[in-house]
């Protein structure tokens, strides 16, 4: 990427976001070395205006932000970092820096986590365990049922095309689970395709 370094005199904002929730963090700055450093650790580092010196967040903490993507605007002068962080942002031990900021807390990861531990503890009670018995190919049927409800309650407008829908998505996640592949993939996919 061809940043815009002169314009900003050397030191880049750098918003930073959590990737889960999207709630932005903070906001740091890095000169072209943090950013390299950023890049090849996968752990942000910034410039410390103050101290006028590299530091990584959370060297002192130990709560680091480690990188999913960066991204820079259209006037290449500033910079988006999407991150997760092990702990607390803020100074103050809070999980952001702006007390306020909003979030989109991403429901089909925290399900796929649910699910991922159904799995593991093996409940013979637990339906989303019964299903991970079943195997496979049990779960490939369930998930053509499920989508065939989805599409006579469209049909007939019998008012639960909603609900359908929801059995559906838990239907297709636990296969996926199965399959140790993620719902982020599938977006991917999702993404990929709209860029064409």
């Amino acid at each position: 990427m061809e940043l815009n370094w002169d314009k900003v005199n050397g030191l880049m904002p750098a918003i930073i976001q959590d990737a889960d929730s999207l709630r932005v963090l903070m906001l740091g700055y890095m000169n072209a070395e943090a950013l390299e450093l950023t890049e090849q650790s996968g752990v942000v580092t910034f410039f410390s205006r103050t101290k006028q010196k590299l530091w990584t967040k959370g060297e002192t903490s130990g709560n680091k932000l480690s990188v999913i993507k960066i991204l820079h605007d259209c006037d290449n002068d500033t910079l988006l970092i999407t991150a997760l962080n092990n702990g607390p942002t803020c100074h103050l031990g809070r999980e952001s820096c702006f007390q306020e900021s909003p979030g989109n807390i991403n429901f089909i990861a925290k399900l796929e986590a649910v699910i991922d531990s159904s799995f593991e503890e093996k409940n013979s009670n637990s339906y989303t365990y019964s299903l991970f018995i079943d195997g496979i190919k049990e779960m490939a049927k369930k998930v053509t049922e499920e989508a065939g409800e989805v599409a006579i309650s469209a049909v007939t407008d019998d008012g639960r095309v909603k609900e359908e829908s929801a059995d559906l998505v838990y239907h297709l996640l636990v296969m996926l689970r199965k399959m140790d592949v993620s719902f982020d993939e599938v977006l991917d996919v999702l993404e990929q395709r709209s860029a064409k």
